[in-house]
């Protein structure tokens, strides 16, 4: 029957052929055999354009000298029965060319039969990129390759941001040959595919609704479709019964389903809303506005069953016609035949299959054959139509609206023909504002942003409801902080915050508590002032932290008085003390040497003698001395012993004003033992893990422990103190500690040792693509030093406007008194310059008196003239003027009177 149905049409086409023109017998008539799956869209709407492409061409061409006969065979969804009839036309017909067949399954036999007959197999629909016109001379693809749309896909994927996507594709050849060049274009884009779902076509309802059940527990929100028409319709309409097409996912399919959507019924249509899709761009030329208003008059009386709008294949098929029925003219073909005879009976006998004799010059020419096509630009590359421009479509009611497009010249842009310069080819802001499922502009996946909700420290973050949307309304520096951090993304990311609470509106439990809920898929990240400790990290991941932390001890300063009755002595070292004593002494012994004979005021009994050397000295720290010096020796000694009595006395005078004033305070404890030991209680944040660091790491019993909210709290038991219900010490993070002491730091101090943790971040799920991404905008906003302290001056502001010193400071109880190495090398200057003055007054006086000694005594023994040489130090220069000692201290005259000398 199927013979007699391609005869009748062979001998139609020549007696319309014969009608049209008496003189077309003499034509040249080429068989070419065409493959369809006639049962399917494709198939039927394929047939329709090419018996129209044949009739429109030698319309055009009607003085050509040959003439295509297609015989067409129904394959229909079996790959066996298309290689059957392939090898039918082959043997049987002597076709010189296939057009088919439809699949990329059923062309992988077909291909073979082709190279073994060395008849060109031209497809226009078997798009797998597993299927090579390169490795296989006599095949000829027609249409795009698959993988001409991955770096489009790729493109979309980057623009909405998207750090993982699941790929759902059928199990035949058209959907596994386009996996590898997905999986390539996404880890350039550094975009995760977690989950493959493979669906075989012949799945029923209840195994593809599994499947999709299995991805709805995955809490998987972003999927790309890769199927042929059957089989995505059926996906889609049970994706949308299991609640998947709705706000928050995301969905794209390729373009072997979007060039189908259009036929697809309302049931269809209505579980696609909001999808994104891709297909190739067909110009809107004359010859297709034309070819249109035809087809629908054609269709309207014959066929008014098929509908043709935005069908790819059919154009593509409309243009494998054109090409072919060009390259059998150019190849100037008379007279075509097999060069082996097909002798066998069996219509299936590959042994039988002859050779084409003119095949591998029909290929040739069909290769090298370029027109202005239905479709666009026919021109074949490799062996396959070269890629062209995608259009980006967003299923909106009954239409399908264009959102933009895809050139690999210019990204994504919003107009094909817009030659403006575009900043990032593959931004959002590049394409028009799509409908997501859900009838939403909100772009998915809208992460779910847990945030805890407590009493107290406001400045961290903040829980309020709109009184007109009873919304949530957050603040604080973690959200400023995870607002900036978003803004430095290189992607967009939509989120929305739920606040961890019952009914009741009140906290729903710990941080802790909190942070498992991402574990439990509750939350898709949490914000808040989360401290990265290592037994959180086992079910969540962290960003690095974007603020200090650690924890430390606050308790009261009280007032120690049991130290101040020997102060006084603490600001200098014992060292020093007994250095500037003797420094006292040797200088006035020094000045009195000097001035003794001399000077009046430095003579004087033996006692006079010893008070003097005392009194001179020490009463330069007042700068109260009223002795007139006369040497220039003593003077130059008393310029550089005034100069370090001056910086002795005022360094003295600032380091005790510093022990009466700021160290009067002290803390009541400094070390946790000595809190353990007396069996004090002890204060902590309510619902922190510093509860579990004070049980577990610093072993205080639980029932010891008080939990606090809010800075009043803690001001409230720490000020009790032990005695009255109280506590001895608060424990808390650094930041929390540092607010607390801006508002009480005059009656509070931070002390002890700092249990180090790795500071505030924020939790995302194990393994989550995007927490890199948040790591590095965390380092850029936290390395910004004017972003960052725009954000801590709005709520930590109120450190600055107080009097206190640095809150993170502890005073020690002990403060460091002035040492002698401070003042070593004054002390060296003035002992030298004492020295030098003492030396040069020796041996003034020794070489005056000496010769004059020995001269008169010239027998007595060394010693004996150094005891006279000291009794002539003891007695009066004759070659000065002395001045008289003044009588009375008290009553000075008014200068001094002057002896002359005698003679």
């Amino acid at each position: 029957m199927a013979s007699q149905k391609h005869l009748l049409s062979f001998l139609s086409f020549l007696l319309l052929t014969l009608r049209g023109e008496p003189s077309m017998a003499a034509k040249e008539v080429i068989p070419v055999g065409v493959v369809l799956n006639l049962n399917s869209p494709v198939g039927r709407v394929a047939e329709h354009f090419m018996s129209m492409a044949l009739s429109d061409f030698y319309a055009a061409n009607d003085d050509y000298n040959t003439r295509v006969a297609l015989l067409t065979k129904d394959s229909g969804n079996d790959v066996i029965a298309a290689a059957s009839a392939a090898l039918e036309l082959m043997k049987n017909d002597e076709v010189q060319a296939i057009i088919g067949p439809q699949s990329s399954a059923q062309a992988r036999f077909v291909i073979e039969l082709g190279r073994k007959a060395q008849v060109p197999i031209l497809s226009f629909s078997a798009t797998s990129p597993s299927l090579s016109p390169v490795q296989n001379p006599f095949f000829i693809r027609t249409a795009q390759d698959d993988s001409a749309q991955v770096k489009a896909i790729a493109a979309i994927v980057q623009a909405y941001g998207w750090r993982e996507i699941v790929l759902i594709y059928e199990d035949t050849e058209y959907g596994n040959g386009l996996i590898p060049y997905l999986m390539d274009a996404f880890l350039e884009i550094d975009t995760r595919v977690p989950y493959r779902s493979v669906i075989p076509p012949s799945s029923n309802n209840n195994e593809i609704a599994k499947e999709i059940s299995k991805l709805k527990e995955d809490h998987t929100r972003i999927f790309l479709v890769h199927m042929t028409a059957l089989l995505g319709s059926k996906l889609f309409v049970l994706a949308n019964n299991a609640g998947m097409l709705r706000e928050g996912f995301a969905w794209i399919f390729t373009e072997g389903l979007s060039d189908l959507e259009d036929r697809m019924g309302s049931k269809v249509k209505d579980s696609m809303q909001g999808v994104l899709g891709l297909r190739p761009y067909i110009p809107r030329s004359k010859h297709f506005k034309d070819f249109k208003r035809r087809l629908k008059r054609n269709l309207t009386s014959s066929k008014p069953n098929i509908k043709i709008t935005g069908y790819v294949f059919g154009l593509w098929a409309y243009d494998t016609v054109f090409a072919l029925a060009m390259a059998v003219e150019k190849a100037s073909i008379v007279h075509s035949k097999f060069l082996k005879k097909n002798t066998s009976q069996s219509n299936v006998d590959l042994a039988a299959l002859g050779i084409s004799e003119i095949g591998p010059m029909l290929r040739d020419t069909i290769l090298t054959t370029k027109f202005q096509g239905l479709s666009g630009k026919f021109e074949l590359v490799k062996g396959q139509l070269e890629p062209s421009s995608f259009e980006i479509l967003n299923v909106i009611g009954n239409t399908e609206r264009v959102i933009g497009y895809w050139t690999r010249q210019r990204g994504l842009s919003q107009e094909l023909d817009d030659n403006s310069e575009v900043a990032n080819s593959n931004s959002k802001d590049n394409l028009k504002q799509p409908i997501w499922p859900g009838d939403t502009t909100e772009q998915p996946p809208k992460l779910k942003i847990g945030v805890p909700v407590k009493r107290g420290f406001d400045e961290f973050l903040k829980v309020e409801w709109d009184p007109r949307t009873d919304k949530p309304i957050i603040s604080g520096f973690s959200h400023d902080m995870f607002i900036a951090v978003l803004k430095a993304l290189p992607f967009p990311l939509s989120f929305e915050y739920i606040p961890f609470m019952n009914k009741y509106r009140q906290s729903a439990g710990t941080i802790d508590e909190l942070i498992y809920q991402i574990k439990l898929q509750n939350y898709d990240a949490v914000v808040g002032a989360t401290t990265i400790v290592a037994n959180r990290s086992l079910y969540v991941d962290f960003t690095l932290p974007y603020s200090e932390s650690g924890v430390s001890m606050v308790v009261l300063l009280k007032d120690d008085d049991k130290n101040k009755f020997w102060i006084f002595l603490k600001p200098l070292s014992l060292d020093l003390w007994v250095t500037t004593f003797a420094a006292f002494v040797f200088t006035g012994l020094v000045i009195w040497v000097l001035e003794h004979r001399i000077n009046g005021e430095f003579r004087g009994p033996p006692d006079q003698h010893l008070g003097m050397i005392f009194w001179f000295s020490f009463s330069t720290l007042v700068f109260a001395h009223r002795e007139k010096l006369l040497s220039n020796w003593s003077r130059f000694v008393m310029i550089v012993w005034i100069f370090l009595v001056l910086i002795l006395t005022q360094s003295y005078t600032a380091s005790l004003a510093s022990m009466l004033t700021v160290q009067r305070l002290q803390p009541t404890f400094v070390d946790v033992k000595e809190i353990k030991k007396n069996g004090y209680f002890v204060g902590y944040q309510k619902n922190s893990y510093v509860e579990g660091l004070l049980i577990k790491q610093l072993n205080f019993h639980r029932s010891k422990l008080k939990p606090f909210s809010t800075h009043e709290e803690y001001h409230e038991a720490l000020s009790k103190g032990t005695q009255n219900g109280g506590v001895a010490a608060v424990f808390d993070e650094i930041p929390y500690i540092k607010l607390f002491l801006a508002k009480y730091c005059s009656r509070y101090t931070m002390v002890g040792p700092t249990y180090k943790s790795d500071g505030f971040g924020f939790a995302f799920p194990l393994g989550s693509p995007l927490v890199p991404y948040i790591s590095r905008a965390i380092l850029n906003v936290t390395q910004d030093r004017d972003k960052l302290e725009a954000i801590e001056r709005t709520y930590f502001s109120s450190r600055g406007s107080t009097n206190c010193e640095d809150p993170s400071a502890s005073i020690s109880s002990n403060s460091t008194s002035l040492s002698l190495h401070s003042f070593g090398g004054l002390f060296i200057i003035t002992g030298t310059v004492s020295l030098i003055s003492l030396l040069v007054c020796f041996f003034k006086f020794f070489g005056s008196h000496w010769p004059t000694l020995s001269n008169s005594n010239p027998e007595s023994s060394f010693w004996s003239k150094l005891i006279e040489m000291a009794k002539h130090f003891d007695r009066r220069d004759p070659s000065s003027h002395l001045i008289e000692r003044n009588t009375s201290m008290a009553h000075p005259i008014a200068g001094p009177r002057v002896i002359e000398p005698s003679t």
